[in-house]
This record gives C-alpha cells, sequence and structure tokens, in this order.
C-alpha cells in the first residue's frame, strides 16, 4: 500500500523481541527498507559507502526528517565513541525524576545541559534551564524548568562529543551558508520513558510538537521490555508524513524543526512484572 500511496506503513514490534522493522516514507512514499534485528550493535559484516551515510542530509533536505539506522550511524562516529558506548549508555540509569509533568506523572527521568557547537569547537556553557513557550509546548511549557545537570563524565564523553560534530558537519552543511551562526546554541537531553501496568510511558505527553529550535537529533539508547514508542511525522498542516520505530541502539530520527511535526506513541510494558524503559538523547541545534 505505501508504495501507491502517500501514507507510509507502521512499524511492528513482534513480541518482546524485534523480529523485522519495516519503514516507508518520502516521495509517493516508495522508500522502503527491512532489516533483520540483532542484539545491541549486531549488524551484517559490510560497510556503509559514504552515498548511503550522505543520504541522511539527502532525506532531511528533501523530506525535511530522515530515519537513519545504526548502521549508518556506525559509519558517522569514530570507533572511539562506539568502542565507548557502554559506559555512555549506563549514565541513563543515574537520571533524576522530571518534576515538572502537568499531568502529575512521574514515568519521566532525565537529565540537561547546553553548549556552544561551531567549527572552533565544543564548549559547555553553565547550566541553564530548559525553556520553552507555550506556543511550542502547551503542557509543559512557559516556565524555567531546572533539570539535573548532564555528569561531567557524559558532558566530557567521546560519544557525545562525536555524536556533536555529526550533527553539526550535518546541520551546518544544509544550513545556507548566509545564515549560518558564528557558534550553534546546542541542548542535550537524556530521557528515560518508564513504563508501569496502569501508567503508560509517554515520550511526547505534549503530543504532535515541534521544539522551536532548527534541527532535531533523537537517537535511541536502549529499548527495554517495551512495546509501541512510534514515532510519527507531519507536515506543517499536520498531515502524516512518515512512521517509523527506534529500535536497535544508534537508531536516529533527524528533523528539520521548521518543516515538520513530531510525536511518538506512548510505550507500554510487555512483561508487567519485569523493568519497561525507553532511553533516547534528544540533541537540538539552534542559531543563536
Amino acid at each position: 500500500m505505501c508504495a501507491r500511496s502517500r501514507i507510509p506503513c507502521d512499524l511492528h514490534i513482534l513480541g518482546a523481541s524485534i523480529a523485522a522493522r519495516r519503514w516507508c516514507y518520502g516521495k509517493e512514499g516508495a522508500r522502503k527498507r527491512s532489516a533483520a534485528a540483532g542484539g545491541a550493535f549486531g549488524y551484517p559484516a559490510g560497510r556503509v559507502s559514504i552515498t548511503d551515510s550522505n543520504s541522511i542530509a539527502a532525506d532531511l533536505r528533501d523530506e525535511g526528517f530522515a530515519w537513519a539506522s545504526a548502521q549508518k550511524l556506525r559509519a558517522l562516529l569514530p570507533p572511539a565513541a562506539l568502542r565507548d558506548w557502554k559506559s555512555f549508555a549506563a549514565s541513563w540509569n543515574d537520571l533524576g525524576v522530571d518534576a515538572y509533568m502537568a499531568d502529575n506523572g512521574r514515568y519521566r527521568r532525565r537529565r540537561f545541559g547546553a553548549f556552544a557547537v561551531s567549527a572552533h569547537g565544543i564548549v559547555r556553557k553553565p547550566h541553564q534551564p530548559h525553556y520553552q513557550s507555550r506556543d511550542y509546548n502547551p503542557m509543559n511549557g512557559g516556565i524555567e524548568r531546572w533539570f539535573q545537570p548532564l555528569l561531567d563524565s557524559i558532558a566530557d564523553h567521546v560519544t557525545l562529543r562525536s555524536i556533536f560534530e555529526a550533527c553539526f558537519s550535518t546541520f551546518q552543511g544544509l544550513t545556507p551558508v548566509a545564515s549560518r551562526p558564528a557558534s550553534w546554541h546546542v541542548e542535550c537531553h537524556q530521557f528515560r520513558i518508564e513504563a508501569r501496568v496502569g501508567e503508560q510511558g509517554k515520550p511526547t505527553p505534549e503530543g504532535l510538537h515541534r521544539d522551536g529550535v532548527d534541527w532535531v537529533l533523537v537517537m535511541l539508547v536502549a529499548r527495554e521490555n517495551i512495546a509501541e514508542g512510534v514515532t510519527s511525522i507531519h507536515d506543517t498542516a499536520q498531515r502524516l508524513l512518515g512512521r517509523f520505530t527506534l529500535i536497535e541502539p544508534l537508531d536516529s530520527a533527524f528533523v528539520d524543526d521548521s518543516r515538520v511535526y513530531h510525536g511518538v506513541t506512548p510505550v507500554v510494558p510487555i512483561n508487567p512484572t519485569l523493568p519497561a524503559f525507553r532511553d533516547v538523547l534528544v540533541v537540538t541545534f539552534r542559531r543563536e
């Protein structure tokens, strides 16, 4: 259906493990790929071509968003960033409860940090509140929200710094020369969304939204014992453009925030007797 219509395919979680991933999007809904699931970084042998890596930028330019497999991200990141992934991902076990939820939910944990990123390097800014106007976040916006800061070990981590560098290269290249800032204001969010019996975990409790920035990266860090968590992308008239599920660590969504809305369905536990959560890294770039 998706190859003949403009409505993308849904993606399916099959039981407690992922048996397959399907996605499609784009002009005439004709782009479609599938990949057998493996463990974290359990991918077939082979190298991703430069052309394949550049397709992230091409999709962002043409469609306003790009779903990028973990394999593509592995091609963008240096070996040290992948080698130290385990210590980076483990830091999601040390996040504070988000106390600003207007729905009184206790299902979201997070840490936050701000940086200046430019061709000259990456500089961490003094800890500051995260602020969104109610125009972009009618549920939790309109106030300064002070979250626990990123741990120093994570702010300086080779994996995070490499992700910033990959984002900078992609987003800078897509920004018209006349509009490129001397330095980008970059905000980094570590999120854990927990699912419990009787309480869904809502990755985007505000619903379909834009973040009020220029560019967004959403990268999966871990999925544990959950179903759902399907990302959808919509145009400025909120017509559906694509759906996909981030399944493997490093699976990512790149978003042109000026052109599209995004949202994620609530996650629910597969086995209600076991911990269930979705860990993601969100990085936003905004012109200063």
